[in-house]
């Protein structure tokens, strides 16, 4: 089997060369072998090597940023999935493109399922959601997976990281309690799609979510990141962690307050259920803890 792998330097994107190498031949491309943003590009260059499966990986991922930048959020995470989709159908291969819970306005209060009612607050999820259309309209043999509350131990910063980093600085930190979630470990993402791959048939294509089992605010997270670093000697100075709502801490973009994804139809074709986030969060930060840090 013959995998296009995009998006390879991100932090899903590199646990998936892994996971992926383990069922076909991979080809990665990052940014340098293929920038979304050029989309006249993507259609001849992937035509030139046709793949059987291309893992989308890649995103314009800044939130708060893409509120400044419109257009080139639109381009890279509305218009490319739907020249890769183009690509995909005209080779015949599967298209898997990772999506995400801001395409949801977080009012509901029990989970989001992949055929709940979509309405994203900011230009993230708009353009994300502008992504899933396209791949939808385009090509017949796709998954999109959407998750949430991503971090990993490679790649960019990300929350765990970032908290890890303020803990090692500060005594005090301030971080918002009324927005609930389930944090996901990138390497738990990039197995499951390579679990899901030999599975997908007729009748198997379509949305589905996957994130790590359990919800939890970002405050109570947190706890629970210096919790597990404490324990596994990691240098802290933090003495204390604050609750705070969301309101103060106003951000360019509007998040959503509950994003909290059922990942119930894709539990149900791989026969499991993800592992807890917190057993996830502890396997992150064993790793972390003893390798040098990156990102």
């Amino acid at each position: 089997m013959k995998i296009l792998l995009l998006g390879c330097q991100g932090q899903v994107g590199q646990e998936l060369l892994t996971t992926l190498s383990a069922i076909g031949t991979v080809t990665a491309w990052g940014r340098h072998e293929l920038d979304l943003a050029q989309l006249d590009a993507i259609g001849p260059k992937i035509l030139a090597q046709p793949p059987d499966v291309i893992v989308n990986a890649a995103a314009y991922t800044a939130v708060d940023k893409a509120e400044q930048e419109p257009q080139l959020a639109y381009t890279i995470n509305g218009e490319a999935p739907g020249k890769l989709a183009q690509a995909a159908a005209a080779c015949g291969a599967i298209l898997i493109h990772i999506s995400t819970d801001y395409v949801f306005d977080g009012q509901q209060n029990q989970p989001y399922q992949p055929d709940s009612p979509t309405n994203p607050l900011g230009v993230y999820g708009q353009s994300k959601l502008a992504g899933e259309l396209a791949v939808q309209a385009a090509c017949d043999r796709h998954v999109i997976l959407r998750t949430a509350w991503v971090y990993g131990a490679k790649g960019q910063g990300n929350f765990v990281k970032t908290m890890l980093r303020l803990g090692a600085e500060r005594d005090t930190l301030k971080v918002v309690y009324d927005q609930v979630g389930c944090p996901t470990w990138s390497y738990d993402i990039a197995a499951a799609i390579a679990q899901l791959i030999p599975y997908l048939a007729p009748g198997t294509f379509g949305t589905y979510h996957f994130t790590n089992s359990g919800a939890v605010s970002w405050y109570d997270f947190a706890i629970a990141i210096f919790e597990e670093a404490a324990a596994l000697g990691y240098p802290l100075t933090l003495k204390t962690v604050l609750p705070i709502t969301t309101d103060q801490y106003p951000l360019p973009a509007k998040r959503p307050a509950y994003s909290v994804l059922g990942s119930e139809k894709l539990d149900a074709l791989l026969n499991q259920t993800p592992p807890h986030w917190r057993v996830s969060l502890r396997k992150m930060l064993q790793e972390f803890v003893s390798s040098p840090p990156q990102g």
